[in-house]
């Protein structure tokens, strides 16, 4: 095996190892992938302005994320069913994460239980940091468990999910018919229906007719205000791509946003997370947290995205191709080379966490560390 130096090694030894219907499933976007592909792609609209003759001989990117301390402004984000990819699925990268010094963001949908994956990570009071993503169901009680479970398991945060009331469709999902293997389950629901395991669901992908049976498509903001009414723990909306409404967020008193399309996996077209993240954070005005998923392969990503203003970034895909390479092991290689790369792009543009902040959009996006990208197309 040779040597994996960046994401795309990584995930070009997971195509070769994983089933065909599953890759598909991990990789594609929704209809013809234009916002899959500009998810990558908004990065390349902008480039780092090195800053020399600073001293960068230590260069510290630990911070504090929603009250926990991590060595690195990168997370997990939540993917559903990663006992595909890998028969330890989400306890692996618990303990990955944990390994590492970083948060991982579990699915509702997950192959493990929410138990099995607080024990992996640490359980209470231990080092490992897990948040809880959540699906509002059409049975709000089933909802509301999720919370209670996450809460006694020891997570510290829920994160919302917002932008699913269908699923998108994705045509590869509808070529293969997608559905988990036999021998698997979503592990934290305890009917056939609910764990999407009795396998009825005809000639469409199976996970869009699960969501069109199980999902709440009357979710508005009411349900939000209910949510933190019945958790203690900070609510974080995942799904948010507008000003508008990331005002209307923090208004409802959210402890966070997360900019994401979901991957690209909802509606096609939809702008790169990248390219509205500066109007998200400067709608918030600093009175929550803004976090950013999609299109991050690199170290130089994760750079543009703090310097746009985001807290932290979060990544998906990766996590998946390491874990389908090797396991635990190979989600913490994963991890720890975005790391040394965030590292090395921190020292060689000259700048820490300190200094990074939220441009000004007065000068067209410029700021001390970026500037457009003028040799290829911008977004407006």
């Amino acid at each position: 095996m040779s040597k994996r130096v960046c994401v795309s090694d990584f995930e070009e030894q997971a195509r070769k190892v994983l089933p065909k219907a599953v890759y598909d499933y991990y990789r594609s976007g929704a209809d013809e992938q234009h916002t899959l592909h500009d998810n990558v792609e908004a990065f390349n609209r902008w480039c780092l302005v090195p800053r020399v003759l600073r001293d960068v001989s230590s260069v510290d990117m630990s911070l504090s994320v929603l009250g926990q301390r991590l060595s690195m402004p990168v997370c997990v984000a939540s993917t559903a069913m990663q006992r595909m990819a890998h028969a330890d699925g989400e306890v692996a990268t618990a303990r990955a994460c944990r390994t590492v010094g970083t948060a991982m963001m579990l699915s509702s949908w997950a192959t493990s239980t929410i138990e099995e994956v607080a024990e992996a990570g640490g359980g209470p009071g231990a080092p490992g940091v897990l948040w809880m993503q959540l699906y509002i169901y059409k049975d709000r009680e089933l909802s509301l468990s999720l919370v209670r479970r996450a809460e006694q398991a020891g997570y510290q945060a829920i994160f919302l999910t917002v932008d699913t009331p269908y699923l998108g469709r994705r045509w590869d999902d509808v070529r293969n018919q997608f559905k988990l293997p036999s021998h698997l389950s979503m592990s934290n629901f305890s009917t056939s229906t609910l764990s999407f395991s009795d396998g009825s669901y005809g000639a469409d992908s199976g996970l869009a007719v699960y969501v069109s049976k199980a999902i709440d498509p009357t979710l508005s903001w009411d349900d939000v205000l209910w949510l933190k009414r019945n958790t203690h723990l900070p609510v974080i909306l995942k799904g948010v791509l507008s000003a508008e409404d990331a005002r209307q967020a923090v208004d409802c008193g959210v402890d966070g946003i997360l900019v994401s399309n979901h991957g690209a996996r909802q509606l096609d077209g939809a702008p790169a997370t990248l390219d509205v993240l500066s109007e998200v954070v400067h709608a918030v005005g600093g009175r929550c947290d803004v976090f950013l998923d999609g299109g991050v392969r690199r170290g130089t990503d994760v750079l543009k995205a703090l310097a746009l203003g985001a807290k932290a970034v979060f990544v998906g895909r990766p996590v998946l191709w390491g874990l389908a390479c090797q396991g635990e092991q190979g989600v913490a290689e994963l991890l720890n080379l975005l790391k040394q790369e965030l590292h090395l792009a921190m020292a060689l543009a000259g700048t820490d966490l300190s200094l990074l902040g939220p441009v000004d959009k007065s000068t067209m996006g410029q700021s001390e560390l970026l500037t457009l990208n003028q040799n290829i197309d911008t977004a407006p």
